[in-house]
């Protein structure tokens, strides 16, 4: 995430349940290495270039980045293989946070390692409510959603300890910030 922000404000992107990690990153796109700057721009947009024909596009060709900030989602977001590439994906082409019902559990555990997204959890079933392109806003340090287009506010599973980990850029920015391993070049 590599920034202190407890909000998120910005546009859904609303998917139903089961989305996979071949429709968030195809596997064709594997290839790329997210540590290289460039590569990591192209890697987000590839994102949800798995998605169906005839689902609305989430990152426009010829743009690097998508215009939503927000993905909402149902049941078992990040399904399939353990690709680390996916939440890095999402979070290459400007996604904050994904506000889904449930998770795969290594999707939810590869976006705190990453620090890339924060992976919200919904108390209700959001991906029936909210539509494409509304505006809304997650509160981390609130633990809800806001529906800005209609004022409604929903309530999400806290986070708890893991939003420094996210805020500090993944498991080894944190452990660094922390003292838990030396700084990146120290010997």
């Amino acid at each position: 995430m590599k920034e202190s922000s407890k909000s998120v404000v910005g546009k859904a992107y609303v998917l139903g349940d089961n989305i996979d990690t071949d429709q968030i990153i195809p596997a064709e796109y594997l290839t790329l290495v997210p540590t290289i700057p460039s590569e990591y721009d192209k890697l987000g947009s590839y994102a949800m270039a798995g998605l169906p024909r005839g689902t609305v596009q989430f990152v426009q060709s010829g743009k690097m980045k998508s215009e939503y900030v927000i993905i909402v989602a149902g049941r078992n977001f990040g399904c399939g293989s353990s690709r680390e590439h996916a939440p890095v994906a999402l979070g290459a082409a400007g996604i904050k946070a994904v506000v889904a019902e449930s998770y795969a559990r290594i999707f939810y555990r590869n976006s705190i390692a990453t620090g890339e997204l924060f992976p919200c959890e919904s108390v209700e079933r959001l991906c029936e409510t909210i539509r494409t392109g509304d505006e809304v806003e997650v509160d981390i340090a609130a633990s809800q959603v806001t529906h800005k287009t209609s004022g409604r506010k929903f309530k999400l599973k806290s986070l708890g300890p893991v939003v420094p980990v996210i805020e500090a850029g993944g498991l080894f920015a944190y452990a660094r910030k922390t003292g838990m391993m030396p700084k990146a070049g120290a010997v």
